[in-house]
C-alpha cells in the first residue's frame, strides 16, 4: 500500500470517528430542575465531552406557534444591568439571556436590538480599511436573529443606523461598506460568493438586491452567522468579528437558532473553566446546532457575558470571578397574562 493510500485511510477513518463522536453528544432533559415552565418550553443539558474536552451546555427549545409565551427584548439607556436585575425588573420571565456585544467605555449595544417592531439599539461597530496606512472607515454588516408577527424566525445580515426607522436586510453576507455609502447603493458584486458552495446564488437580477426592510417584531443582533440552510458558514471574514486564529479559541458561548418545525433554539455553553467546562469554538458551536437539527444559527456576545437564567435559576456558570456580567440588553421568553 502506498504512502498517499494509507494517509488517506488515515484521515478518513480519524474524521469519521470525530465526528461519530460529536454525533453522540449526550442531551438530557430537566425540565424538572426549572419548573414550573410551559408545555412548549424544554430545556436539555449535556456535560459529554466536547470533542475529548470537558463540556457543560444547555439548550432551550421553545415553540415559536405556542401564543401563551412572548418573545421580547429589554435594554438599559447608559448603564448595564445583570441578567437577574432584568430578571426582577421583568416581573421574573421564564428565561433570561444575554445577545448583543457591547461597548464597556460607553455601555451601549454594538448590534441591533428590536422590541415591539421597533429598533432601540442599531449597530454600531466600524472597522478600518485593511493595511497600516489606511484611513478609510468602514461599517460591517452583521448579523442577527429576528421574530415576525407571524411567529416566524429569519437570520440575515442587516444595516441598521438612526436614519432608518427598520434595519436594511441582505439575504447574503456583503463585504463592510464605506461609512460614506447608503446601503440601498451597495454594489452586488460585494456580495460573498462563499456562499456559492451551499446554495445556488442567484443573479444580479434577483430581488434579493433591491432596498429592502427587515420586518421583525423581535430581533437581536450579534454574529457572525454559523449555520444557513442546515450547512455550516461561518461568515466571520464578512462580518469582520474575531481577528487572526481567534476563531479557534475556546470561549463560553451564547447562541440561538431554529428548526424547521418553528422550534428556537437558544444554546449557552460554560468555559474558561479548566478541567470543568472548556468552552467551544465557533466551528464547534455551529456543529451542536446542525446536529439539533437548525436551518439556521447565530453566534452571540460570548466569553464573560454568556448567562442563561430559566424562573431565575442559573444554568451555566459565568466565567467572570464576580459572577453575573451586566449587559446592556437581553432576550426574554414570558408567559403571556
Amino acid at each position: 500500500m502506498n504512502l498517499f493510500l494509507r494517509l488517506f485511510i488515515v484521515f478518513s477513518v480519524t474524521g469519521f470517528i470525530s465526528q461519530k463522536v460529536f454525533a453522540q453528544l449526550i442531551w438530557i432533559n430537566v425540565d424538572s430542575i426549572f419548573q414550573p415552565i410551559p408545555h412548549s418550553v424544554h430545556i436539555f443539558k449535556s456535560i459529554s465531552a466536547l470533542d475529548g474536552k470537558p463540556n457543560i451546555a444547555y439548550y432551550v427549545e421553545a415553540d415559536l406557534k405556542d401564543k401563551k409565551i412572548i418573545f421580547t427584548t429589554d435594554t438599559t439607556d447608559k448603564r448595564r444591568l445583570t441578567p437577574r436585575q432584568y430578571f426582577e425588573k421583568n416581573a421574573k420571565p421564564i428565561l433570561v439571556v444575554n445577545c448583543s456585544f457591547f461597548s464597556f467605555e460607553t455601555n451601549q449595544n454594538l448590534n441591533v436590538v428590536i422590541r415591539d417592531g421597533r429598533m432601540v439599539s442599531y449597530n454600531a461597530r466600524y472597522v478600518k480599511g485593511k493595511g497600516l496606512d489606511s484611513t478609510e472607515i468602514y461599517m460591517p454588516v452583521l448579523s442577527a436573529i429576528g421574530i415576525n408577527k407571524r411567529r416566524h424566525a429569519d437570520i440575515a445580515w442587516v444595516y441598521s443606523d438612526s436614519s432608518i426607522q427598520r434595519p436594511v436586510v441582505y439575504t447574503y453576507p456583503v463585504e463592510p461598506m464605506p461609512q460614506n455609502i447608503a446601503p440601498w447603493f451597495y454594489p452586488w458584486n460585494r456580495f460573498s460568493s462563499r456562499l456559492d458552495s451551499i446554495i445556488k446564488r442567484p443573479d444580479a437580477n434577483h430581488d434579493i438586491f433591491r432596498k429592502r426592510f427587515w420586518k421583525m417584531n423581535t430581533a437581536v443582533g450579534g454574529g457572525p452567522v454559523l449555520l444557513q440552510r442546515g450547512k455550516i458558514f461561518i461568515t466571520n471574514e464578512e462580518e469582520r468579528m474575531f481577528s487572526g486564529k481567534a476563531i479557534n479559541d475556546k470561549h463560553p458561548r451564547t447562541a440561538m437558532g431554529y428548526t424547521p418545525d418553528h422550534k428556537l433554539i437558544i444554546l449557552v455553553i460554560e468555559g474558561r473553566h479548566p478541567g470543568i467546562a472548556e468552552g467551544a469554538t465557533l466551528l464547534q458551536e455551529a456543529q451542536i446546532f446542525k446536529s439539533l437539527r437548525c436551518v439556521e444559527a447565530l453566534n452571540l456576545d460570548g466569553g464573560g457575558s454568556s448567562c442563561l437564567l430559566i424562573n431565575g435559576k442559573e444554568t451555566i456558570m459565568p466565567s467572570d470571578k464576580e459572577g453575573e456580567r451586566a449587559v446592556p440588553a437581553v432576550f426574554l421568553i414570558k408567559k403571556k397574562h
